[in-house]
This record gives C-alpha cells, structure tokens and sequence, in this order.
C-alpha cells in the first residue's frame, strides 16, 4: 500500500550509490529499486517515485548513469533519476538539513564510515514519513573507537561522549560482549536524536562464525517500525518458537534494547499478564503499544493470546466459538477486546 502525501511524491535516497552494475554482472541497488517501481503493479508507484543517486567516484557515476539509461521502461517514471557526484560532508548535510523531504526511505552504504554521522541520519529523519537504513560496518568502527586519529569520525557517528564513556565500557570485554555494547551505543546514540524506533539486523560471515556487518533501520514512525521489522524477521535465517532471530548480536542485560529482542515465545505471555493485568483493550492496541523494542511480530501476539485465552488467562470478545478457523487455525482479529484476568 503506497502511502498518502501532500505532494503526491516519495522518495528513495541513496548517497553512496556505487556503479551500475558490478563485475560480475549484478545490479546494483540503485537498479533493483527502479526496475520494481517500473514492474509494480499499481502505476501510482511510477508516478509518484522520486530517487536520488550520489556517488564521489566520477566513474561510478558514469556507470551508473549509462545503466539507468539503459532500464527497459525509465521512460514510465514521472521522476527521471537525479544522479550527483559529491563528497559527503558538512555541506551536503547542511543542504539537507534546510529542506523540507516528502515521505523518503533513505539509504546510507558507505564503504567504511566516512560521512555517515548522526547528524547526516537527522537531516532526513526529520520530517514527516521518512525513515532510514544504514550499513554500520561493525570491523571498521570496533577498530576506530580506540583510535585517537578517527576520533572525529567516531564522535559523529556514536556521540561525542566516547572517550569518557564508551572506550572504559568496552576494556576488557570479549569480543561478543564488545560487540554488543558498541550496537547499543549507536542504537542509544539514534534514540537520543530523536530515532523513537531503532532495529539492527546482524549478518554474519560465510562461516556463521563472524559478524560481517550491520543494517540498522532508524524511523520516528511507528508504522514504519512495524513494516521494518516484519521484513525482517522474516529475513532471518532462524526462528526460536516462531519469534525471530533478526541475527542480532548476543546480548546480556548490561545492553537493555538488544536483552529484550532476544526474548523467547514462552516470556510473552508473563510479559503480557505483567504489564496488562486487568486491563481490556483490543488485539492491535496490545500490539502497537507492547511490541516495540521486542523481536515480537504481529502473528506472535494473535498466537499468544489464542493460548492464553485457551488456559483461562484472558477473556476475548467475541470468543473462541464466535470466531472462524483459518488453516485449522483459530483467528485472532485486530478488533478483538482482550480482558487480562
């Protein structure tokens, strides 16, 4: 479902674009977003799509450009492409900061970590609708935060409090524990800009034994947070009583929002009961207000609750008996009034 704006635009940003296409052959991202505008099949999609491409590499640019050029089907855009070839820096991030963006889903994929900063994150994050993912290279930055020499990078990107807080957190930490402590960092650092819902999504290295790198998606926007993280989980290569993984990195209680993403099926139900005890509200208003900061996704609320009504736990109305079966399951619909008992 396309979203509604004043200005009948969205857009798609991406300013570390890179080529076209790569030497083996594969599209690029900036690609596989304009060919599924031009393939989906509500045309509104081609019409309101606004994209812009940013590349410091002159022959990225021209690669790219030749590419989109050559797209069967660019002409259907309303939108032609805008492709740029900048430096990203203070000035670009100024620019930013004095526009006003229709709904935009922004994509920051730098090589290491120059010019990915909080504040770069915020010039888009501000408005209305628009939402970001970044790729935090986790191997560049645990290298860097002890680094007198990228200090400036580190400070943009995890606050500016890093020798005074994050570099004695992290002496004498294992790798795992390391890990974890400087993703809640950045993750801590996006809510206290103003980032209200912050998801990070671990992939590991061929060997499944390494953390390659990070997608953190950051979004003011509870609805976007909700898209976000269904996408997500069910990208996840496991799932532990149905709640996903999201690969998040191994976490302890000593990092709060990364403990609570990694509970179990079996604690929702005590979670629930704790926070809701004698309470009555319907099945989405539980959800919208419980779920975020946790792994759990709409479908692990309707199966909780259609447990927990089962044991006497909860009232439904309507009930059980009132409601239909759907692939020899009982539905749980949003409407739905729970009553904690």
């Amino acid at each position: 479902m396309l979203p509604r704006t004043r200005s009948g635009r969205i857009a798609y940003i991406d300013l570390f674009a890179g080529p076209g296409r790569y030497k083996n052959g594969k599209s690029s991202t900036p690609l596989l977003i304009l060919e599924s505008a031009i393939r989906d099949s509500d045309p509104r999609m081609r019409q309101m799509l606004v994209t812009m491409f940013n590349d410091k590499d002159e022959e990225n640019v021209r690669s790219l450009q030749k590419a989109i050029s050559e797209i069967e089907g660019i002409e259907k855009l309303t939108y032609q492409p805008q492709v740029m070839n900048q430096e990203i820096g203070s000035e670009l991030v100024k620019r930013f900061e004095s526009v006003k963006f229709v709904p935009t889903l922004f994509f920051v994929d730098p090589w290491g970590y120059k010019g990915l900063s909080l504040r770069l994150i915020n010039s888009v994050l501000k408005d209305w609708g628009c939402d970001c993912i970044f790729f935090f290279n986790y191997n560049r930055i645990n290298m860097g935060v002890n680094n007198d020499y990228v200090l400036t990078h580190m400070e943009a990107l995890l606050g500016p409090e890093i020798r005074e807080v994050l570099r004695p957190k992290l002496a004498g930490l294992s790798p795992q524990e390391r890990e974890a402590t400087i993703i809640e960092a950045i993750s801590e650092a996006l809510v206290e800009m103003g980032g209200k819902y912050v998801l990070p999504f671990r992939f590991k290295d061929e060997r499944g034994n390494r953390t390659s790198h990070h997608l953190i998606f950051v979004s003011k926007n509870v609805l976007g947070y909700g898209i976000m993280k269904g996408i997500m989980a069910k990208e996840s290569s496991e799932e532990n009583q149905g709640v996903a993984t999201f690969e998040y990195t191994p976490a302890t209680q000593n990092q709060p929002l990364l403990f609570e993403l990694l509970r179990p099926l079996d604690d929702l139900k005590g979670l629930l009961l704790g926070k809701y005890k004698g309470r009555t509200m319907t099945m989405r208003e539980i959800f919208e207000d419980h779920n975020v900061g946790t792994p759990y996704v709409e479908a692990n609320y309707k199966t909780v609750l259609c447990q927990m009504e089962e044991e006497g736990l909860v009232i439904a109305n309507p009930p059980a008996s009132h409601r239909r079966m759907m692939n020899g399951k009982r539905t749980f619909a949003d409407a739905t009034k729970v009553t904690f008992i």
